[in-house]
């Protein structure tokens, strides 16, 4: 792959992704949820064990995990195929821009699109309770939300970019995409409660079934970054925090998912390449 034709593809793509304002959509998405976290959370009632600025940071991350996955499937989902069936594609790929350099150009474009909005949206947000509210800026949990967030961010774009290359009909592949996301989200606690009381799955087994899952890896990170003891998990974080450790699930929230999203990304590559372009 050379280094000019992947800024070609690249140039191409954020030219796309302006005009169809999805910068704009994401950056207005997370600062819609910022504000209303705002308002809820800048008060002195405690909830997950700290106020202010944490708590909100906290609540809107908690929320991120569930709108992330389903923004990234929706931004990358129809990439190729779309391009496909109006004949772009095979436009673009007659000109000296290789498949390689296309795909990576486009991966990365969407990945900084939703990216960027959500990096601006926090720091805002902290500098907000800083000077505002007069809040201590939580850096620590900062940087691992922020990291939790990208990683799902990896996961899920890999996933759409497979979904954009394997599934041909756009149509088809917005019901793809939408399983994979109302899965995921699903998978968070009615799948595990249901095995545990209908089979009566050892807990190890479940917490395994439930690390598989990249939302259910990035939630149980991003609680163990906010209270490393877990204790507002119940027993059942107490287990958690004993036998796993809050560092070894920041781990694996972290790991977990961007290798889920390397793999299929290196999958949908792999099609793209000895696929064919009609």
């Amino acid at each position: 792959m050379k280094r000019e034709e992947f800024v070609a593809a690249a140039w191409l793509d954020a030219g796309e992704v302006l005009r169809s304002r999805w910068l704009l959509l994401c950056l207005c998405v997370y600062t819609v949820l910022g504000a209303v976290f705002v308002l809820v959370g800048m008060r002195e009632s405690s909830v997950y064990g700290f106020t202010g600025t944490g708590r909100v940071l906290f609540s809107l991350c908690h929320a991120l995990v569930i709108v992330l996955p389903l923004l990234a499937l929706l931004a990358t989902g129809q990439i190729v195929n779309r391009a496909r069936d109006d004949g772009s594609l095979e436009l673009l790929l007659s000109h000296p821009i290789g498949r390689t350099a296309y795909l990576s150009g486009v991966t990365l474009v969407r990945g900084f699109a939703l990216t960027a909005p959500l990096a601006l949206v926090l720091g805002a947000l902290v500098f907000l309770g800083a000077i505002a509210f007069d809040q201590p800026i939580p850096f620590t949990f900062l940087i691992r939300a922020f990291s939790i967030a990208v990683a799902q961010l990896v996961a899920f774009v890999g996933l759409g970019i497979a979904t954009s290359v394997m599934v041909r009909h756009p149509a088809r592949a917005i019901t793809v995409l939408f399983v994979i996301w109302a899965t995921g989200v699903a998978l968070l606690d009615f799948a595990g409660i249901a095995l545990m009381l209908r089979w009566r799955i050892p807990a190890q087994a479940v917490f395994v079934l439930a690390a598989l899952n990249p939302v259910q890896a990035a939630r149980m990170a991003l609680l163990s970054s906010a209270e490393p003891s877990l204790a507002t998990l119940g027993p059942v974080g107490f287990y958690l925090a004993n036998r796993v450790g809050s560092t070894a699930l920041f781990v694996i929230g972290l790991v977990w998912p961007v290798f889920v999203g390397v793999s299929a990304w290196l999958a949908a590559w792999w099609a793209f390449c000895r696929g064919d372009l009609v």
